[in-house]
């Protein structure tokens, strides 16, 4: 007997696409059972009860106000490959399981590094994987006994240096939140650089013409690596090709479904063979930190063919203009502090002299700003994420907020 739960069942994917389109209002967990049913109630009555939830309840990352965070929306061709990767859950861990995933994977990956002087890599979940992998590398093939980078890195890099056994160094950050290069030690012959761009509380860009400095340098490209595929703003991260891998977030800037990133290695067959693992059950060596690993390379693909890098470029520039329309109306206000020029979309603001931010935070709809410190002083935080932003709504709030 065949289970028709495992057959493309259309009404139900017809239903699923139309409580998508529309979805319900939001609703709580509470609404679930406590405990797990001793009988299901079939795959319908599950949508309908589950759209409250997942699609009713979550935070609209392409509404026009949405503006706080380095969370875009994603567009319907990467839903859509999504679903398709659902339904046939490949393995690239086993070629004979994923035969084509693993060439699309591989070739996504070609058609990207070149823009970061990178010659390959490979996908994983996270940018916090990203930069363990990089740093493995480094210590497998460089001998790397110290990790270094800015106060203002992400927590990823100083949990990689603990999880490989590594001494850890932050140095300082200068005005503007990027790596003071005077502060590096003299000697840095058995340390991994890693070097930001595009740190998560500013958006500030490291001086990546210290690339080289050290045994090893990683970039922490996870949010603003994106910039290099605008002829516009890919200057911005001139120097990056002479690191020794770089890390990007593809569920940031290139505007994929969580989880989807790439560590891309200048020398690839090098820092591959490195990590690299075998088992009298694989066909071919298990590279990195994962075992079983997804198509998430699909809905990246789709996404780029379907919008190409001048596509891909638009969306990235339209943000960026968005945070510039953002700076000049809140210096043109008056009785604002911003936080310097914003780098790579990420705008922090304060009224001036303010000592709590609480009171701005209760005027501001969910969803316009978060918070972040720099020092001792607290920050509104906006993040130019969403193509699908308005900003004459965007401002009209933050406006309303100050008055």
């Amino acid at each position: 007997m065949f289970d028709r739960s495992f057959l493309p069942d259309r009404s139900g994917l017809d239903h699923a696409v139309d409580l998508l389109a529309s979805p319900p209002d939001g609703g709580g967990s509470d609404t679930l059972p406590e405990s797990l049913p001793e009988t299901g109630m079939g795959e319908m009555a599950a949508l309908d009860s589950l759209a409250p939830l997942v699609l009713g309840g979550a935070r609209k990352l392409g509404a026009p106000e949405a503006f706080a965070h380095m969370d875009p929306p994603t567009p319907w061709i990467a839903w859509a490959t999504t679903l398709w990767n659902a339904s046939q859950n490949q393995n690239l861990l086993h070629p004979d399981v994923a035969p084509v995933a693993r060439d699309l994977e591989a070739r996504v990956i070609a058609w990207l590094a070149p823009f970061f002087g990178m010659d390959g890599g490979h996908m994983l979940p996270g940018s916090t994987l990203a930069n363990i992998t990089a740093l493995w590398a480094a210590r497998e093939c460089r001998g790397i006994r110290r990790v270094i980078g800015s106060e203002a890195a992400h927590v990823s890099v100083k949990k990689a240096a603990h999880l490989l056994g590594l001494d850890y160094l932050p140095v300082a950050s200068d005005a503007a939140g990027r790596l003071t290069v005077s502060a590096l030690p003299d000697r840095l012959d058995d340390a991994a650089l890693v070097l930001t761009a595009g740190t998560t509380n500013a958006g500030a860009i490291d001086d990546l013409g210290a690339c080289g400095a050290a045994a090893w340098t990683h970039v922490d490209a996870a949010w603003a690596g994106p910039l290099r595929f605008s002829e516009r703003y890919a200057d911005r991260l001139d120097g990056i090709e002479a690191a020794d891998s770089v890390a990007v977030s593809a569920h940031k800037w290139l505007f994929q479904p969580k989880e989807s990133a790439l560590i891309l290695f200048r020398e690839t067959e090098t820092a591959h063979t490195a990590l690299s693992f075998g088992g009298a059950y694989l066909a071919a060596p298990n590279i990195g930190i994962l075992g079983s690993h997804g198509a998430v390379a699909v809905p990246l693909l789709a996404t780029l063919l379907a919008w190409g890098r001048t596509g891909l470029a638009e969306r990235i520039d339209r943000t960026m203009g968005f945070a510039d329309v953002l700076v000049e109306r809140l210096t043109s206000h008056g009785g604002v502090d911003v936080f310097g020029a914003q780098e790579s979309g990420v705008v922090l603001w304060r009224p001036a002299g303010a000592s709590d931010l609480q009171p701005i935070f209760e005027r501001l709809p969910v969803g316009l700003a978060s918070r972040t410190r720099i020092g001792e002083v607290d920050w509104v935080r906006q993040v130019a994420a969403n193509p699908c932003a308005d900003m004459d709504r965007v401002w009209a709030a933050v406006a309303a907020a100050l008055d």
